[in-house]
């Protein structure tokens, strides 16, 4: 069990990141949540085993209108926490 920070960059506003995020990482048991922020990346804290992180970022990569350019991830301490979430507006 992991949790990473993960900052994606590229075409991920507008497009249905957040929405197919919160899908699949329900769909997968992960915990966490996922925000646009105003510099045009999105953000997102996820928890779980990290095959499954693995397989949502390659899923939302291969979403038809998400282009993911770039993605910084950063492995975070674990947190008590249930669901995944969107954050913000």
């Amino acid at each position: 069990m992991i949790r990473k920070r993960l900052l994606f960059f590229g075409r991920v506003q507008g497009v249905g990141f957040r929405f197919y995020a919160v899908n699949k990482a329900r769909q997968l048991g992960l915990t966490g949540w996922v925000e646009n922020l105003e510099d045009g990346s999105v953000e997102m804290e996820v928890q779980g085993e990290e095959e499954k992180i693995d397989l949502l970022i390659q899923y939302l990569d291969s979403q038809r209108y998400i282009s993911i350019e770039a993605v910084r991830a950063r492995k975070l301490p674990l947190e008590k926490e249930s669901g995944f979430y969107e954050k913000g507006y």
